[in-house]
């Protein structure tokens, strides 16, 4: 029997919103855009949870789009900025702690399409200097691309300041990639022209995910199809999961708000317990997403903790699973530039799920791996 402490790479599916998922999928099959009174009602619901979807985001229904992911979102908001845009300029900025989704959607653009892309380096408490982005901001700017809660430090970006910065450009897109911050912290979209959202990070469906474009944001298609999602994604509708997106929103969002103060003791209580053993540093800030903490043991490497770990029953992470390959955190290495840091990095994702004695063993376990094999 393990305890998982890997909710940042994903989660169970929520039950009530299994249940949904297997009613809906088992009886409105029928595709979205059929015109006879079967293929109406799926639409019709499909469109009710667009607009119930939007409601919980303070957005407008139109500006809510469909995916089949967290990534493709990501792809669609910088790739379709970059295409229907590059006659007005062909610079972009980021920070150099993307997800990778976003990291390899500007390497294509670079690479296929002769883009310029401006990497804002983060500072120890995994954040962009907003000053780093002034300096870096052109007129031939048309997008900002940082993510609202790193998913390996758990660091949430100054977006707010951001937010200011950008709207001094007219010309310039600000696209966030929401999705480790819903269901984890207090967001708001106000301000944001793109933002990409996950279901499976939310105990939701896997294959399902949404981005949101405000109204004034012009973009191309990705993916070439039919009329589906505004022209913007082609292909027939996954209707069953996008049914369900507004309910495994509704239920992480109040999860979140009758959960919020658990999380943080939690939260507190394991960064106090990591500052006590010998060897062992706090990498994640600790005004960060309360839902994170990466660490690093100095004797122990990734490899071997995960392992000893894993054989008294906790599964726990060294990295972000898409970037899993490599031997170190790419975040943390952008953070730290200590090897043995590097080596020895665990993030450990918390969630309402959790009690507290599930922390104290996993501390508990910890310790053991650290005097064990340290």
């Amino acid at each position: 029997m393990y305890t998982y402490f890997d909710y940042s790479s994903t989660t169970p599916v929520n039950d009530d919103v299994l249940n949904t998922y297997f009613k809906v999928l088992k009886k409105y099959y029928v595709n979205s855009d059929s015109i006879y009174p079967r293929g109406v009602e799926v639409y019709n619901l499909m469109e009710k949870a667009r607009e119930k979807t939007a409601s919980l985001l303070n957005v407008l229904a139109k500006e809510v789009i469909f995916t089949c992911s967290g990534s493709e979102a990501n792809n669609l908001a910088i790739k379709g900025t970059a295409l229907k845009r590059m006659s007005y300029g062909k610079h972009i900025i980021a920070s150099n702690v993307e997800h990778s989704s976003v990291e390899n959607s500007l390497k294509w653009l670079k690479e296929y399409l002769g883009f310029e892309v401006t990497y804002l380096p983060v500072n120890q408490q995994g954040v962009i200097e907003t000053a780093d982005l002034i300096k870096a901001l052109r007129e031939d700017t048309i997008l900002v691309t940082v993510m609202y809660v790193n998913n390996e430090s758990g660091a949430v970006m100054p977006i707010e300041e951001i937010k200011r910065i950008v709207r001094k450009y007219p010309a310039c897109y600000l696209h966030c990639d929401c999705v480790q911050a819903v269901g984890k912290i207090d967001f708001d979209l106000t301000d944001i022209d793109l933002a990409s959202i996950s279901a499976h990070k939310i105990y939701g469906l896997k294959g399902s995910g949404v981005l949101v474009k405000k109204q004034h944001v012009q973009i191309a298609e990705v993916i070439s199809g039919g009329q589906q999602e505004f022209h913007l994604r082609g292909g027939t509708s996954n209707a069953a999961a996008n049914i369900v997106f507004a309910k495994t929103l509704r239920l992480a969002l109040e999860a979140f708000k009758a959960n919020k103060d658990r999380i943080i003791q939690y939260h507190d209580y394991l960064l106090q317990e990591l500052k006590k053993l010998d060897k062992v540093v706090i990498n994640s800030p600790e005004d960060g997403c309360p839902a994170v903490v990466n660490f690093s043991c100095l004797t122990v490497t990734s490899q071997v903790m995960m392992n000893a770990l894993s054989l008294k029953g906790f599964e726990v992470s060294a990295s972000s699973t898409c970037d899993s390959s490599l031997n170190i955190s790419r975040v943390i290495a952008q953070m730290y530039q200590q090897p043995e840091r590097l080596q020895g990095t665990i993030r450990v994702s918390i969630s309402h799920l959790h009690v507290l004695e599930d922390i104290k063993k996993l501390i508990e376990a910890i310790r053991e791996c650290v005097e064990e094999y340290g």
